[in-house]
Order: C-alpha cells, then structure tokens, then sequence
C-alpha cells in the first residue's frame, strides 16, 4: 500500500517536472524577434556585390559546299541514295496484322516450356503481364518483326527485320532461351 502511495507521488512529481520543463522551453521560443528584424533589416540596405557582364556569344561564319568535286559530308551520298531507292532487300510485312507478343521487347519475353513433339511442338512464351502464349513456328514475336524459325526444348530461334539507318531493313538472328526457374 505503502509502495503505491509513493508510486505515485513520485509520477505525480516526474509529471510536474516535465509540465515546468516544457513551460520553460516555450517561454524561451516566445521572447522578441526585434534583434532578428533589425539584422534582416540591416541586411537589405547593403548593397550586394555587382554581377558580371554575361559573356559575348561568338558568331561562327557559314559555309556552303558549292565546289562540284567536294561532297558536302552531311548529305547521302549517291550510292546511299541508289540503295534507298531499290526495292530489293528484306522489308516488313505491311498487310499483315500484328500479333499479341508482337507489343512487347523481345528481351521482355521469357520461354517457359514447350508442349508437343517434333514438328507439332509448341512453345509457351510469358509476356510481361504475365500471362502465358502458346506459339508455333511461323509465328511472330518481338517488336523488331520477330519472325519464328525453329523451336527446341530449350530455346526458340528467330529473324528480326531491323532497319539498316539507310532506309532499307537488314535480318538478325535472335533467339528466347528457356528461363531459369
């Protein structure tokens, strides 16, 4: 009884302690701020310190090449423009209407598994949303016109038709290996 008593004169006392404490810090936050003012106010009459000129822009002198046996380096040459204009080579599909796995980065992609033998053997792709496809040989993938050539059991082979910077498009091998589960 004795222990509770005492317990609690002594919380009693710890809690008027801690009021006096915070009374005390918050008289201290309340005191003037005219010194404060004044400095701020001395502060703005200086006079700060003078900005540097900005610097002069120097102008560069055009040149055109108007010498008929120099060929101006930012233009095609003519051979780049006699290969931009034939229609020989590989070019993508325009007609053909593109597939689901054909949205997605073909690095996006992952292969799963395969279902099926032989010839009849399909592969499961994973897209990035998670959902899996199943696809077979002829098929496309791949933002790059990613055209299906073989599957295996471990990985899916393909041609992509990706642009050459001339105008015209070149083929690259790429394949989809079997993810590490």
């Amino acid at each position: 009884m004795m222990n509770k008593s005492i317990a609690r004169k002594s919380a009693l006392v710890t809690r008027l302690f801690v009021t006096l404490l915070a009374a005390l810090v918050l008289a201290g936050c309340t005191r003037g701020m005219s010194d404060l003012r004044a400095w701020v106010a001395q502060e703005k009459v200086k006079k700060g310190a003078p900005i540097p000129p900005l610097p002069v822009i120097k102008t560069f002198e055009t040149f055109k090449y108007e010498d008929q046996d120099k060929r101006d380096p930012f233009s095609p040459s003519t051979t780049e423009l006699q290969n931009n204009t034939s229609t020989s080579g590989p070019r993508p599909d325009a007609n053909r209407a593109k597939e689901p796995l054909e949205m997605f980065a073909l690095d996006s992609l992952k292969m799963v598994g395969t279902v099926g033998v032989g010839s009849k053997m399909e592969v499961l792709i994973k897209d990035p949303g998670g959902v899996i496809h199943r696809v077979h040989v002829g098929e496309y993938m791949g933002q790059n016109y990613g055209h299906i050539t073989a599957i295996s059991e471990d990985h899916v082979d393909l041609v992509e038709l990706v642009s050459n910077g001339n105008g015209g498009w070149m083929e690259r091998p790429a394949s989809v290996a079997l993810g590490e589960q």
